[in-house]
């Protein structure tokens, strides 16, 4: 349902919770997760506290909640690429799906650095258990990438890999681009290296 269909009280609710979510993300980048209060996270937003745990039970509840909510938008956006494997050419999918991964820039460096810490096991709150939520989407993810991989090998357009491993590597390459983008964005800009990583991947994959 459209934020537009709802009534205006809900909008407002989804508004306000949205604005909490970015004054958490900020200091728990800056800071880390342990080094963070409720407090602080309502005082950024510019709320009252009493507000923010009208959201959330609690931080370890408002944590899981950000990360799962913007893993979820990372990997809706890959996987749509990725369906598209039944209607287009596998190779010019593949290629889109190198390109779409700069859809994890939009919510810049902190969310990038707190999905990564989610994504391999360096959790700033391993009690929540968030780890392996977000390993489940992943790991979903990469059996999604494994089949366009297959496919391709099918159809002769891939050389006779595992396809499983093809994925791995791909994601080990481009999140290897976007660990560089998040340590110097004007030196390794990801979007300007898009074709340099397909030329690298694909030399290797594709059938001479």
């Amino acid at each position: 349902m459209s934020t537009r269909t709802l009534p205006r009280r809900e909008r407002e609710r989804l508004r306000q919770r949205d604005e909490l979510l970015a004054a958490a993300l900020e200091l728990f980048s800056a800071k880390g997760y342990h080094n963070v209060s409720m407090h602080e996270i309502a005082e950024k937003a510019e709320f009252a506290v009493g507000t923010l745990y009208k959201f959330f039970r609690d931080k370890e509840d408002l944590y899981k909640v950000l990360i799962k909510t913007k893993a979820e938008e990372f990997h809706g956006v890959l996987r749509e690429v990725l369906k598209r494997s039944n209607s287009e050419d596998v190779l010019s999918v593949m290629k889109n799906y190198v390109a779409a991964k700069a859809a994890l820039l939009t919510g810049g460096a902190a969310m990038l650095r707190l999905y990564f810490a989610e994504t391999r096991g360096a959790s700033f709150n391993i009690k929540a258990g968030l780890d392996r939520e977000i390993l489940k989407l992943y790991d979903d993810l990469l059996a999604r990438l494994a089949a366009v991989f297959q496919a391709g090998v099918r159809r002769k357009i891939f050389r006779p890999l595992n396809p499983y491993y093809m994925a791995v590597a791909l994601e080990g390459l481009t999140n290897a681009f976007l660990f560089c983008w998040i340590e110097d964005p004007e030196r390794h800009p990801y979007e300007a290296n898009v074709s340099l990583i397909k030329d690298m991947f694909f030399a290797g994959v594709l059938r001479k």
